[in-house]
């Protein structure tokens, strides 16, 4: 059994604003056996291509590799513009050795109603994949009723937003939003989307990558 622990503790400052919320990322970050385009960071597996999205939304022309300079490249870009990162998965036992989320057990959540408690300016929860089993959504969903707490839906297209006051403070609406998954295993899903096939039916160029960027444009 392999324990996956995740390698990075949350990242968020002062006047963080929105925080993205995932699960792990792939085992080779927990044992440092990094690919030559990994970024030992936040959603650094080059094959989940978050920071590809938001490279082409921004025009940041950020490197791709295992250097210091690529760290700081993504750290420079969301503290300037107030994004944090905290997973929802602390840790998880696997019998296989690979980043499926249907393959953790003996999950650990970290506190996220905690860390917004710490972080009064966060506002908006920005979740990488909906609530399929041992997504972020799903997670989340189970982590709240610890604090009696439940999601509002406020809109049911995709990706759907969902809103909850926070404990102890009713006049501090949190917004969820389930996004897309940046994973490439989720690009099936994505060519099954109306949305999706009518845009590719406009434009047979467009792909799933542009579908994403389209998306996460809106909210990041």
């Amino acid at each position: 059994m392999f324990k996956h622990k995740h390698p990075y503790q949350p990242f968020i400052h002062s006047d963080t604003t929105k925080l993205i919320v995932g699960t792990l990322p792939p085992p080779r970050f927990s044992t440092g056996e990094l690919l030559e385009k990994d970024v030992d960071f936040c959603y650094g597996s080059y094959y989940n291509s978050l920071w590809l999205y938001l490279d082409k939304i921004y025009s940041l022309g950020l490197r791709f590799d295992n250097s210091e300079a690529a760290i700081l490249e993504r750290k420079q870009f969301l503290i300037s513009h107030k994004i944090g990162v905290c997973d929802i998965v602390d840790s998880c036992e696997r019998d296989k050795v690979d980043a499926s989320d249907l393959g953790m057990e003996n999950i650990i959540l970290r506190d996220v109603i905690g860390y917004l408690k710490a972080f009064p300016s966060i506002g908006t929860l920005l979740f990488t994949g909906g609530n399929s089993k041992n997504g972020p959504e799903y997670f989340f969903r189970k982590h709240i009723k610890y604090y009696s707490l439940k999601l509002e839906l406020v809109s049911n297209e995709v990706p759907r937003i969902h809103e909850f006051e926070m404990p102890d403070d009713k006049n501090r609406i949190i917004k969820t939003v389930s996004l897309t998954s940046s994973s490439g295993s989720a690009n099936r899903a994505i060519g099954s989307m109306p949305l999706y096939k009518q845009l590719k039916q406009r434009n047979p160029e467009f792909n799933t990558f542009d579908f994403r960027v389209m998306q996460y444009k809106e909210f990041f």
